[in-house]
């Protein structure tokens, strides 16, 4: 089981600019609703955005998320 704030923690690794948003779907700590606006982000197409969030949660997906719904967006300046 994973907590919205290891969840933000985790995420924050590789977006340390981003206002991230988790939501627990249906309170199990594997289903997982996340809001992400990020510099990072900027020039990459929503499938890059996406990559690079599983990408950050590496093993994650497998072990302690079974499901991820996201939204994802480029930080303005």
């Amino acid at each position: 089981m994973v907590t919205a704030k290891e969840l933000e923690e985790k995420l924050r690794t590789g977006l340390p600019s981003a206002k991230i948003r988790c939501s627990d779907m249906t309170g199990g700590g594997d289903h997982w609703q996340v809001n992400i606006e990020a510099k990072e982000f900027a020039g990459m197409s929503l499938i890059q955005m996406h990559q690079l969030v599983y990408k950050i949660l590496g093993d994650w997906m497998h072990a302690k998320i079974h499901a991820l719904s996201m939204n994802t967006t480029a930080a303005k300046d």
